[in-house]
């Protein structure tokens, strides 16, 4: 196998684009890493899309699809490295890091038949592929959605702001109880502390976390 790859997942202010910078500052420092890199945002593979300034939710259907598509595009660059012979990993590897995947579709349709994601996840499994369940705290939760657009919040009421704060936590579980039954091996990692370079250490490294 010439692949390995990471599949960000969590819910909005959990740091998923945080953590994407800083593993895209380590692939590129790290002397033996792979040359060939695919990383795809969100936008390439989320339920809910911006398309032109509307927001666009896809079905069940349409979003098992897309992810079929990403998945065998990537099957499809691990069998041109293989056809091409044995190699180092810095030259003919690859790796991948996918945001919001298999555990978005699973949180989204939870109650759906999960034959057709289970083979997805199957896919992604012989591709070596890692999940990272980004999480936060209750107690700094509230702190964390009013930081990333903070403008946005000056008029909010208390109650809509324990909404949101509820939401979250309730998908949070709902991600935190998909990532146990799901086939692709995955690690929670709490980024209260937003030490993002660490936090990739410990992924890029497949040490745990204490």
């Amino acid at each position: 196998m010439h692949i390995r790859g990471i599949i960000l997942e969590g819910y909005s202010n959990a740091g998923k684009t945080s953590v994407l910078k800083a593993i895209k500052r380590y692939q590129s420092q790290e002397e033996s890493s792979e040359r060939s890199v695919v990383i795809l945002g969100e936008h390439y593979s989320q339920i809910l899309n911006n398309k032109h300034g509307e927001y666009v939710s896809l079905t069940r259907e349409g979003h098992i699809e897309l992810l079929r598509e990403r998945v065998e595009m990537l099957k499809k660059l691990n069998e041109w490295a293989i056809q091409l012979g044995p190699a180092s990993r810095g030259s003919r590897g690859l790796f991948y890091v996918l945001e919001r995947f298999h555990l978005n579709h699973r949180a989204a349709f939870v109650d759906s038949d999960l034959d057709e994601i289970n083979k997805i996840e199957e896919q992604l499994e012989s591709l070596n592929a890692r999940c990272i369940l980004l999480t936060i705290s209750p107690e700094v939760v509230e702190e964390r959605i009013k930081s990333r657009q903070p403008e946005e919040w000056i008029y909010k009421t208390e109650e809509e702001v324990r909404s949101s704060v509820s939401e979250l936590l309730r998908i949070q579980n709902v991600l935190r109880h998909q990532a146990q039954i799901s086939r692709v091996p995955t690690i929670e990692i709490n980024t209260d502390g937003k030490d993002w370079d660490e936090y990739v250490r410990v992924i890029m490294e497949g040490n745990d976390i204490a």
